[in-house]
């Protein structure tokens, strides 16, 4: 599936990106907003973003998007049992 956005070139020039990039970091944001939407799991974000799962990882803190993102008692919990 192909989803296209006009996207105005005063944008383009705002980002100081090529459309390319621009394009590129578009599809990553929208991979990452769906991840941590959980509506896609790393891998599946991952791959709708063009980058390995490794890459997509490290990269999330581009986006202000937490790897894990568990609640304060879970992790309490995860820690006790670890």
């Amino acid at each position: 599936m192909d989803i296209h956005v006009e996207v105005p070139v005063e944008m383009l020039d705002a980002t100081q990106k090529t459309p390319q990039e621009f394009a590129r970091e578009a599809k990553f944001a929208m991979a990452a907003k769906l991840y941590e939407m959980k509506r896609l799991s790393s891998g599946m974000a991952a791959t709708l973003a063009g980058v390995s799962r490794a890459q997509f990882i490290a990269d999330l803190h581009h986006y202000g998007v937490p790897v894990i993102d568990l609640p304060p008692d879970e992790l309490s919990s995860d820690l006790v049992n670890a």
